[in-house]
């Protein structure tokens, strides 16, 4: 792809020269991260208590063995990057079910204000673009365009692999937390569940640095497939480490739901994306959340569902620009 052809790829307003975004520039102090080894989860081999003990000290590990196949992470980053290579033009007019193409921000209801002048959001807008895919329904669907449907299909198959590890996943910290089948069977809903492929640009200026500043995901649990160019960081201890790509692996984290469930036993962990000044970057993820209506208990939140939190959350994006979270 030609450097033009690549420039004509991007959202308009997220073509160079861009505005720094000053309330989201790192910090030199920000900036001094370090790299540090995630606990790794052989998911052949696990127990409960391994995934448990990850969770606690730090809501986030690398899942090894996951029988995912390799082949098809491979084929859905290359059709991916070639979608994403297509015109703005051509992204933009795609039919909008059952993927939905969203740019300059990472929440949906906000993504489209870019073409909106007013404060807050004009200047906060992230150098990134997406689609976002609510996996119920997609297999019924099809495309007439054969690299649309080629990328349904593979998103198909791919949400199917990730709800399987999700389930047994989310299983073993049942367990761990004592949590009884009758509450843990509506906590985490497979029919919720959606992908998120995302490609963050290149960074432009001097005062860019972060595709995703700083948050926690609102999901129980979220499992990212990332490429090699890297640039997903986890906030530990006050501390910011890369976690570095390592092909043939997962990222699991926790959302603030699966905090919420397990009375903040487990952490849903603070992370955020810095761009590469080379290189885009592709990353794929699933979030999976709780039955709309499940009521969540436990003794440090009021009874709560997840529909109740989505609307709070909603309402803090359209006021604020950020979600405040449990």
């Amino acid at each position: 792809t030609s450097s033009s052809q690549l420039i004509s790829s991007y959202p308009p307003l997220l073509r160079a020269p861009q505005t720094p975004i000053s309330d989201h520039r790192l910090t030199e102090e920000d900036d001094d991260s370090e790299s540090h080894p995630l606990p790794v989860i052989d998911f052949q081999r696990t127990t409960s208590q391994e995934i448990g003990k990850a969770c606690r000290e730090w809501g986030m590990f690398r899942l090894i063995n996951h029988q995912v196949p390799e082949d098809l992470h491979r084929q859905l980053h290359r059709v991916a990057a070639e979608i994403f290579n297509l015109s703005f033009e051509e992204k933009d007019g795609f039919p909008t079910t059952p993927v939905l193409y969203f740019w300059g921000s990472p929440a949906i209801s906000m993504a489209g204000n870019a073409n909106k002048t007013e404060p807050p959001f004009k200047n906060k807008l992230k150098l990134l673009e997406g689609f976002d895919v609510p996996l119920r329904g997609i297999a019924r669907f099809h495309y007439q365009d054969p690299m649309l449907e080629s990328f349904r299909c593979l998103l198909d198959e791919y949400g199917a692999h990730q709800t399987r590890l999700a389930e047994s996943i989310f299983k073993a910290m049942a367990e761990d937390l004592n949590i009884p089948e009758t509450k843990s069977s509506s906590y985490l809903s497979p029919a919720t569940a959606t992908l998120r492929v995302y490609r963050y640009l290149r960074r432009q200026t001097a005062g860019e640095k972060l595709g995703i500043p700083a948050h926690t995901d609102s999901s129980v649990i979220s499992i990212l497939h990332q490429d090699q160019v890297g640039g997903l960081q986890v906030s530990r201890n006050d501390k910011w480490f890369d976690v570095e790509p390592v092909e043939d692996t997962l990222i699991v984290n926790l959302g603030d739901m699966m905090q919420g469930i397990s009375n903040d036993e487990y952490v849903s962990v603070k992370h955020r994306v810095k761009l590469n000044e080379e290189n885009e970057r592709i990353s794929i993820g699933y979030f999976v959340f709780p039955a709309e209506h499940a009521v969540i208990e436990s003794s440090n939140y009021r009874p709560f569902t997840f529909s109740e939190f989505h609307d709070s959350k909603e309402s803090e994006l359209k006021k604020l620009g950020f979600k405040i979270g449990l």
